[in-house]
């Protein structure tokens, strides 16, 4: 894990821990489980693949993910929340109910545009029940291991090949 030379303060820390934007989307994408580059490049759109690979060696380097090499060709690598990345889903709650209240997107646009609501959006859920509600308050790190992801309700995968 990178040092990080700031006033000492927790929030500062936090703060350059989740660095920009794209962290907590790659955060809210990979919370239904492991995915592909190909598929976060796709979900995160408009984010540049050089930026995403970029945020993600540091999210693995700051152990928020963890980076699983199958080999084989084409070469297949997923990506995965980790115990400590998964400390992160109660500031994706409340970052969601901020977001709701402000206005700021409407969950129909996403629907609109990717064609299925995001694996965090209340839309996608069967309830309307916040997430930190379904699941144990994480007081520990210890406590984290009892965190199991919802299963995700996307649109089918395609592992056609595409030639360029």
């Amino acid at each position: 894990m990178r040092r990080r030379k700031i006033d000492g303060c927790p929030i500062a820390g936090a703060l350059q821990l989740i660095g920009d934007k794209w962290t907590m989307l790659v955060v809210r994408d990979l919370f239904a489980g492991p995915k592909r580059t190909t598929e976060l490049l796709e979900d995160l759109h408009p984010i540049s693949s050089r930026t995403l690979m970029g945020r993600l060696r540091e999210m693995e380097q700051d152990e928020l993910i963890l980076r699983n090499n199958y080999g084989g060709l084409p070469r297949r690598v997923e990506y995965e929340l980790t115990d400590r990345g998964r400390l992160l889903i109660p500031l994706l709650d409340a970052l969601l109910h901020t977001g709701l209240v402000l206005e700021c997107n409407d969950c129909q646009e996403r629907k609109d545009s990717a064609g299925y609501y995001c694996d965090f959006c209340p839309e996608s859920r069967h309830t309307a029940e916040p997430i930190i509600e379904r699941y144990q308050r994480i007081e520990s790190i210890e406590s984290v291991e009892s965190i199991e992801p919802v299963e995700p309700s996307r649109r089918p995968k395609d592992d056609s090949i595409v030639l360029l």
